[in-house]
């Protein structure tokens, strides 16, 4: 069977195909290119949207592609969920949710996605969902250097560099791609220390430009949320 994945993010649309439970083909779109996500999904028997987009565009996809199936709050997750406010956990991160609860062999599963914005989000075997944080990502922190200050410049570069800036663009990427770092091995170093038996999982557009897949406990899998979301959809078709 043909199915057909959509995740729907702030800045690019993610789409899987899926047959026989393999993933075997992944395209981006822009969401000016809504015909051809519609032309490459025509010929699916499944397809499901998960999206962070407004309502607006999310009907505007519903309209190409009448067999889609939107997965909002209401759908069935493979995994409890613990959330303290469970309708307003973001479809992403029930996504992330449950490519760990399907995959993580240890007692506590922690999805790190590096994206739009950095979301830790905590799966127990038994237990399911506990929950997690959210904090800016690399264009976020950018951005609002640049809106809240009077002479600070917008910049883009995301490369990681010597800790000491050495002019005023530098320091700003400094700032934000180290203390990024730093931030985040901070937190997963908080976790090693709270519980004894745990694997990270790392995605994210932006996984790429931190240096911190190296330890054992650690794996990157660039396909993590569409593979969560097909998780959701078998519930839920």
């Amino acid at each position: 069977m043909n199915t057909i994945v959509i995740d729907a993010g702030n800045t690019l649309i993610k789409v899987g195909k899926f047959v026989s439970d393999q993933l075997l083909e992944k395209v981006n779109f822009t969401f000016q290119e809504l015909d051809k996500l519609a032309e490459f999904a025509k010929d699916a028997q499944n397809v499901a949207l998960a999206s962070v987009r407004s309502d607006a565009d999310n009907e505007q996809i519903r309209s190409l592609i009448p067999q889609l199936i939107l997965i909002d709050d209401s759908a069935k997750l493979p995994f409890q969920n613990n959330y303290g406010t469970k309708k307003t956990l973001g479809v992403d991160r029930a996504c992330n949710a449950a490519y760990v609860s399907k995959y993580c062999k240890t007692e506590i599963g922690i999805c790190v996605d590096i994206g739009t914005c950095i979301k830790f989000d905590v799966v127990h075997k038994k237990d399911g969902y506990l929950g997690g944080s959210i904090s800016p990502g690399i264009n976020l922190r950018y951005k609002s250097l640049n809106d809240y200050t009077g002479k600070l410049p917008l910049i883009s570069n995301k490369t990681k560099l010597d800790i000491v800036g050495t002019n005023t663009e530098t320091s700003l990427q400094s700032g934000v791609i180290n203390g990024m770092s730093a931030e985040i091995n901070g937190l997963m170093d908080q976790y090693r220390a709270q519980y004894d038996s745990l694997t990270f999982f790392m995605t994210g557009g932006d996984a790429k430009y931190f240096d911190i897949h190296s330890k054992n406990d650690i794996f990157a899998d660039e396909n993590l949320t569409l593979k969560g979301l097909y998780e959701i959809l078998l519930q839920n078709a």
